[in-house]
């Protein structure tokens, strides 16, 4: 079942080419009641993509969420060209539905070269084949979380520390989230779709920091949460096929509004990409 919802992942990620400047794309056939925003987010990035007159790699992207999809409707997404040369690009992605904006997407391409490099250090933790799927952590919570039950799963996560509905269970609280990710399955060799699963891959747990840190989790309490932006910078070339690390943290939530920031690290511990994101999230006491 993963693998086929690896495929069905890739085949939406194959944008419809209307024009020079429009696309086209769909959505899965397991969908929340808006459209997922780290779906429209990667289809964003295709769509800049393959506007590209060079092959660049992208080096940055910026989205304000404006309003929720339809999914029962696909979704258009219109170009911007900013700038096109050999070593430098933008784009400007406006998605649009029945002719309402829906995301603002701002994607840079940068072919830099080598010159000086340093990052942070991954933190040390257990392999992603000595901890646990998110099948197994999730058995037993079925009606708590039945949206993470049924949701399309393309990636394999597998989370070092308890997620937040079994931290929950144990009345604890956390302050980070570490997860191991790769797609279920192989990704075809094409850098722009493995860059597109990581920034789908990395709208699933960035916010769970802001309510694992008050000791809350989703199914379990009432929490009310939307992405209002999500940005990504690509450090390094990834393969998202292999296995990497994806660690976050909330470093603020004031006015109901939280920060969730993230890292992407490969297996030999190099810094692959940097997410920050903010989201409305809002508790109800019962």
């Amino acid at each position: 079942m993963s693998t086929a919802d690896l495929q069905e992942l890739l085949a939406i990620l194959d944008l419809r080419q209307v024009d020079d400047d429009t696309y086209l794309g769909s959505h899965p056939s397991k969908n929340p009641v808006r459209t997922f925003g780290g779906q429209m987010v990667a289809q964003s990035l295709m769509a800049a993509s393959r506007s590209l007159t060079f092959a660049l790699p992208p080096s940055a992207l910026s989205v304000t969420f404006i309003a929720g999809g339809d999914p029962e409707k696909d979704l258009e997404f219109h170009i911007t060209r900013l700038r096109d040369e050999r070593r430098f690009a933008n784009r400007r992605v406006d998605v649009e539905q029945d002719g309402r904006l829906l995301t603002t997407a701002m994607v840079s391409y940068l072919s830099g070269g080598r010159s000086l490099e340093h990052g942070i250090a991954p933190p040390e933790l257990p392999g992603p084949l000595t901890v646990p799927g998110v099948d197994d952590l999730l058995r037993g919570y079925e009606d708590v979380v039945p949206h993470f039950v049924n949701a399309l799963r393309p990636i394999d996560w597998r989370y070092t520390n308890d997620p937040a509905w079994v931290m929950r269970s144990k009345g604890e609280t956390l302050t980070y989230n570490r997860v191991w990710m790769k797609a279920h399955g192989t990704i075809p060799d094409d850098p722009a779709l493995h860059a597109a699963a990581l920034v789908y891959a990395s709208d699933t747990t960035v916010l769970d920091s802001i309510i694992t840190t008050h000791g809350l989790s989703w199914g379990f309490d009432r929490i009310f949460a939307v992405t209002t932006n999500h940005s990504v910078w690509f450090h390094r070339p990834v393969r998202f096929d292999e296995w990497v690390l994806y660690s976050t943290s909330s470093p603020v939530a004031a006015d109901s509004r939280g920060l969730g920031t993230g890292h992407f690290f490969d297996q030999s511990g190099q810094l692959l990409a940097t997410v920050v994101q903010e989201g409305i999230v809002k508790h109800f006491p019962r």
